[in-house]
C-alpha cells in the first residue's frame, strides 16, 4: 500500500523501472558498506605462503574484529606500500628468536605443520632476541626460505593489518581457513 503511494504518479512501465532503480540502489549500498567495513578481498602473489597458499589464489579476510593469535593468516599492509599475506607467529609481549634456522617464541620452539624451510635471519633486519611490542604481531611466510617478511621489515602494526583470511578461493575450489 505504502509502495502504490510512493509511485502512483507514475505509469506502469515508469512505475517498474523506477522501483527496479531503488533496489539497485540499495542493493549497491550494502554491498559497499559489507565491502568496505566488514570482509575484503586480495590475492596471493608468488610462493612465500606455500603449501598453505599458493600464487593466483583469492582471498577473502575478515576486517572487524582486532585481535589475532598466533597460527593466524592476515593481509597486511607494509612500509614499501605493498600488501602481503602473511601467518601470525608472535603478538605484543612475545619474543622472537631464530637460531639454527629453527624459530623460537618465547624461548620455545615452534613445530607447526604449515611453515616448511630453515627460518634464518635477515641480514640487517630484526636484531635477536626480539620483544613484539603490545598492538604488534610479528608475521611469517609459510615458505620460510623464500618470504618476504617481519624478518625483513620487522613487527607489523594492527592499523597495517587490513584482516584475517577466512577463505581461499582457488580455480576449482573454495575452502576456509
Amino acid at each position: 500500500m505504502l509502495e502504490m503511494g510512493i509511485f502512483e504518479k507514475y505509469n506502469g512501465r515508469k512505475r517498474d523501472w523506477l522501483h527496479d532503480s531503488l533496489i539497485f540502489i540499495f542493493i549497491f549500498i550494502v554491498l559497499f558498506i559489507i565491502f568496505r567495513f566488514v570482509i575484503g578481498v586480495s590475492f596471493v602473489s608468488g610462493d612465500s605462503m606455500e603449501p598453505s597458499l599458493h600464487d593466483g589464489e583469492c582471498v577473502v579476510y575478515l576486517r572487524i574484529g582486532s585481535e589475532y593469535k598466533s597460527g593466524d593468516i592476515v593481509s597486511v599492509w607494509v612500509p614499501s606500500g605493498d600488501y602481503y599475506v602473511k601467518r601470525v607467529v608472535a603478538v605484543g609481549g612475545d619474543i622472537v628468536d631464530i637460531k639454527d634456522g629453527v624459530l623460537y617464541v618465547n624461548d620455545e620452539p615452534v613445530e607447526n605443520d604449515y611453515g616448511y624451510g630453515e627460518t634464518n635471519k635477515q641480514l640487517k633486519a630484526v636484531i635477536y632476541p626480539y620483544t613484539v611490542r603490545e598492538g604488534n604481531i610479528f608475521a611469517l611466510g609459510d615458505n620460510r626460505e623464500v618470504s618476504m617478511d617481519s624478518r625483513t621489515f620487522g613487527e607489523i602494526n594492527n592499523v597495517q593489518i587490513r584482516g584475517k583470511i577466512i577463505l581461499v578461493i582457488g580455480k576449482w575450489y573454495i575452502r576456509s581457513i
